[in-house]
């Protein structure tokens, strides 16, 4: 093994990284552009452009820096990089280059958190929430951590201690579906069968009343999210094509991903089945099944326009929702990288915004609704994604915005259900998921849309706006 070490550090960083991922780092000039778009350039060693700087030097040191494990892949430098290099996907490469060389992360946690969540995995199949918190406690020491965000959770039973995820069977014959105008596969993904059940029922619901089956593709596995694409390519390939195998065998041509994590990784799967051959071979022959790529991947709002419109949505709505100001809050992956996503205005999406309209709300137009919220690193580096949920909360308000609305569980756990851990906050924002707004707007009810789930409880304010019934609880 020292032997195998001593020969693979001998090789260029930069060389690793163009066999690995295709990546040329020399094509960066050091614009900065990267560095003055990332959010978390005041938690880094080395600014993302040094990075890059040192690859292209050879300095392998590199690999022992912080900056590649505090990075939380929100794709912003990938996105905004006009040599296009895709520098989020470097920062993955030398997390797994200095796992193969085996130099110690500088930031311990956030390898344990990745190696913790796999494991989970592939021994479930999907991923079991209270124990990869519990797990990281034990082995980070730290056996209190969070406690008061879990009984908070508790409460309001978004944590089920009792029972584990069942191991979905492995695929097989898969049962046929016929397709429909209406009919489109829903894949829920592990937040949404546990802490986001309030996203699932809420977008169940709303489903129904627009007329749009879902369809729960049996024996789906999780999607591997940032963990698999952080510590191997080929797994963060395998685990959402896998997925879309199942839909393209039903028979169905089109997915709906809520958990923008789910929708992006099953993007960028689907991306490289189709640009690296060796890993399509790779993974088809893994899963046996070759994926042909006909199945089409939206996330939520997406498929809601594209299903339904915007103009059949406002057709139905009931109880219009006048008088409440919406901050639309994107997050990194329903837009970015565009490469993947096509989006025609990543860095100001609108998308979102239409929808909410489309339910009589009026949105605010303000700065942070595709920064950052820490992702992950709300779990292993707590300050740091309490810095940066603070700045995303103070502007939404700073915008006048009554509430905040997304799609993404992991942003909805740091942007509300952490809100009390900020020191000095001094307010409290409500943040919903969309389709808890528009399950309110089509006339659903308080108990489609769940609100009673949310820490921060929304209902007082909807009382206020005229939108749920005083007697209400």
């Amino acid at each position: 093994m020292a032997d195998k070490r001593a020969e693979m550090a001998t090789q260029p960083l930069a060389q690793v990284i163009a066999e690995h991922i295709g990546e040329n780092v020399y094509l960066c000039y050091q614009c900065l552009k990267c560095t003055s778009g990332c959010p978390l350039t005041e938690y880094m060693d080395l600014n993302p452009n040094q990075v890059l700087r040192a690859v292209q030097l050879g300095d392998d040191s590199v690999l022992q820096s912080k900056t590649i494990w505090v990075c939380a892949s929100c794709q912003t430098c990938t996105t905004r990089c006009p040599q296009g290099i895709d520098i989020a996907a470097i920062m993955d490469e030398l997390r797994i280059e200095a796992r193969r060389r085996g130099i110690p992360p500088a930031i311990p946690e956030v390898d344990k958190f990745s190696r913790l969540f796999l494991a989970d995995v592939r021994l479930m199949g999907r991923l079991h929430e209270v124990g990869l918190m519990a797990g990281l406690n034990l082995v980070t020491g730290n056996l209190f951590k969070d406690m008061d965000l879990a009984v908070e959770m508790l409460k309001r039973n978004k944590l089920n201690l009792v029972s584990l995820p069942v191991r979905p069977p492995k695929p097989g014959k898969v049962p046929a579906q016929q397709p429909a105008p209406n009919r489109i596969a829903y894949y829920p993904g592990c937040s949404l069968h546990s802490s986001a059940a309030e996203y699932a029922h809420s977008f169940e619901a709303v489903a129904e009343a627009l007329e749009l089956e879902l369809v729960e593709p049996p024996g789906w596995i999780c999607c591997g999210s940032s963990p698999a694409h952080s510590t191997d390519h080929v797994l963060a390939t395998k685990y959402p094509i896998v997925n879309l195998s199942i839909i393209e065998q039903m028979g169905l041509t089109e997915v709906v991903a809520p958990c923008s994590a789910c929708y992006i990784r099953f993007k960028a799967a689907a991306h490289e089945m189709t640009d690296n051959p060796d890993i399509a071979r790779q993974v088809n022959a893994e899963i046996g099944y070759t994926y042909q790529g006909r199945v089409r991947i939206m996330h939520l709002v997406e498929a809601l326009i594209a299903k339904v419109g915007l103009d059949g949505i406002a057709a139905r709505v009931k109880k219009p929702l006048k008088g409440l100001k919406v901050a639309c809050y994107y997050g990194c992956y329903l837009t970015r990288p565009a490469q993947l996503t096509a989006a025609p205005h990543p860095e100001y999406p609108m998308e979102m915004d239409y929808l909410m309209q489309s339910l009589g709300a009026e949105t605010v137009d303000w700065d942070y609704k595709t920064d950052c919220c820490g992702g992950s690193l709300g779990l292993t580096q707590t300050p740091i994604a309490l810095d940066m949920t603070a700045r995303i909360l103070r502007n939404a308000r700073q915008r006048g915005a009554d509430v905040v609305v997304t799609v993404c569980p992991l942003c909805h756990v740091n942007v509300d259900g952490r809100q009390g851990q900020i020191k000095d906050l001094g307010f409290a924002l409500p943040v919903l998921y969309a389709t808890q707004l528009a399950a309110i707007a089509l006339g659903l009810g308080e108990k489609e849309a769940m609100l009673h789930k949310n820490l921060v409880d929304p209902r007082p304010l909807l009382r206020q706006k005229g939108l749920l019934d005083q007697a209400s609880t």
